[in-house]
């Protein structure tokens, strides 16, 4: 295994600090003197010739991968698949090359979705101001006139947003793999409405403004003595809180803050806001619903803040190794019962198709997805 330039500079001096602690007193002066040098270590500069700037392409194109006509992701040149560890050693790097690819493919999905299904991108909420922060869902042109059926498709918690499934599938498999394409146009083409959720897009990024701290010594009142001690417990602190904030972030990346979009800063906000605003009000006589993993969750939590419209509308529920639990989300018995009429819950089992799962829980049915659909389900796990 091997080890990183700063880790071979940095631990010698590391191991006489653990020997010069188990010293006496007069190994006091060693260890000052040892911390002196640990402090004028410049770990920006030191890290920086360990990891390469987190300065990534923003598109396909930049990062040499395209999607094939099988809509697998390969690389222009060699026509391999995505290779995680590009750089060996360098786990973080990879990690943000990785995130960045992300967000590429995610936009991607976004354009599919306009472009391949003829969906249309609505803001939400629907009365945002223009500097107020927003978020969008997909639907199909028909999906609030179609008199007869809506389709509705939450995906699961993590990075995942509106159209995937699981973005470790779309980028290691193919696209239908990995996003709800396939399910929107087959609803497409046996005559549904669609509408397609984006319960993750809950707040938005900005740069976390710099807040400048008045020195304590300015404004009290406390003796010379008193404030030139708390100054100096002051300054250690923040030298040591520094030496390892260099170490963890030597590139100091931007500090951001999340600021939530109004009524939909959660999941369960948004599947409410969205039933509110849109499938409460389709002309739609049979609403489905496709849920998968926390989607499934998130449909529990509407039924509870909306159980006679949601029973009066949704004909049917299909969940996906869904994570709700009627116990800890407190559903009623009513819901119980109605979720055993209407919902099937397709989990991952080695029994054949639409076997019977055992479930602690008293609500909807629970089968096998088979053999078969096992690996599709299993690798439709959402990514944390």
């Amino acid at each position: 295994m091997s080890i990183s330039l700063s880790s071979l500079i940095l631990l010698p001096i590391w191991i006489n600090m653990a020997q010069i602690q188990q010293g006496g007193p007069d190994e006091k002066e060693k260890t000052t003197a040892l911390k002196d040098l640990l402090s004028r270590i410049d770990l920006d500069e030191l890290m920086k010739k360990d990891e390469p700037p987190l300065d990534f392409p923003d598109t396909l194109e930049g990062f040499e991968y395209a999607f094939n006509e099988k809509g697998q992701l390969r690389h222009i040149k060699t026509g391999e698949p995505f290779v995680f560890n590009y750089r060996e050693d360098l786990h973080r790097w990879n990690q943000k090359r990785y995130e960045a690819l992300g967000e590429i493919i995610t936009k991607y999905v976004y354009e599919l979705l306009e472009k391949d299904c003829n969906l249309k991108k609505i803001s939400i909420p629907v009365d945002a101001t223009e500097s107020e922060p927003k978020s969008f869902i997909f639907m199909s042109e028909d999906a609030l006139t179609n008199p007869q059926k809506l389709m509705v498709l939450i995906h699961g918690s993590g990075v995942v947003r509106a159209g995937q499934w699981a973005r470790r599938l779309i980028i290691n498999e193919d696209l239908d793999s990995g996003t709800q394409i396939p399910f929107i146009k087959r609803a497409v083409a046996e005559g549904y409405g669609v509408i397609v959720l984006n319960p993750n897009e809950n707040y938005i990024e900005v740069e976390k403004p710099k807040i400048h701290v008045q020195s304590s010594s300015d404004s009290s009142d406390e003796p010379a003595e008193k404030r030139e001690r708390k100054d100096k417990v002051s300054k250690e602190t923040k030298k040591r809180r520094d030496f390892y904030e260099k170490y963890r972030n030597p590139q100091r990346e931007k500090e951001m803050m999340q600021l939530y979009i109004r009524e939909n800063g959660s999941p369960e906000e948004h599947a409410i806001y969205v039933w509110d605003h849109f499938i409460a009000q389709a002309a739609a006589e049979n609403v489905f619903f496709v849920a998968h993993s926390y989607g499934g969750l998130a449909f529990v939590e509407l039924m509870i803040q909306r159980e006679a419209d949601v029973k009066n509308k949704v004909t049917a529920v299909a969940l996906t190794d869904s994570v709700h639990n009627v116990w800890h989300q407190e559903a009623g018995k009513t819901i119980r019962e109605w979720m055993r009429e209407n919902c099937c819950n397709w989990v991952s089992s080695s029994e054949p198709l639409d076997t019977s799962v055992e479930s602690m829980l008293p609500d909807c049915p629970r089968v096998s997805a088979g053999d078969q659909v096992k690996k599709e389900k299993g690798r439709l796990q959402s990514e944390v």
